[in-house]
């Protein structure tokens, strides 16, 4: 067995939700979660196919959004997981959606934030063995940083 390290490759404006689901209606599923989420986000989904055709499946509407799924799919190339990448929303907005569809098994993570996916490659082809998402903590928090979190979260309007 070898392992490898894949980078996903973002740029600051970006969200992502990266999840394994098993059936190839799946894509078109993503895509009706999504929009009937959020009239106003710009996405592009891309789903690994395991068997058949073993083909990357995509949509989304937002171009170039479907390119770096696609691509990043490619670069990842674990059967039957898929990625979101969006554009004027936050994944909190459609994990509860997501995780409703009835092919979804899991999400390993759904972030903005630098993320690395460990893969084990076989004979039989590859598979995730876990996500790194972001940066390790540099220390516990204080009460000044309990502050600054509180008024973040209510000037993003997701407290009141």
């Amino acid at each position: 067995m070898k392992t490898k390290v894949i980078d996903i490759k973002m740029t600051p404006d970006l969200n992502m939700i990266f999840g394994m689901t098993h059936f190839i209606k799946s894509v078109e599923d993503l895509y009706e979660a999504m929009v009937t989420s959020s009239a106003s986000v710009e996405f592009g989904i891309a789903f690994c196919e395991a068997s058949q055709d073993c083909l990357i499946r995509s949509d989304g509407n937002s171009e170039d959004l479907i390119k770096l799924a696609e691509k990043t799919a490619f670069d990842i190339a674990c059967g039957h997981t898929f990625i979101i990448f969006m554009r004027n929303g936050y994944p909190i907005n459609f994990l509860p959606r997501i995780k409703s569809v009835p092919e979804v098994c899991r999400i390993f993570c759904a972030t903005a934030n630098p993320v690395q996916v460990i893969v084990a490659e076989t004979e039989l082809g590859r598979g995730v063995m876990g996500v790194i998402d972001g940066q390790m903590p540099a220390g516990i928090e204080t009460a000044e940083h309990k502050q600054i979190r509180h008024k973040f979260l209510r000037d993003i309007g997701y407290k009141r």
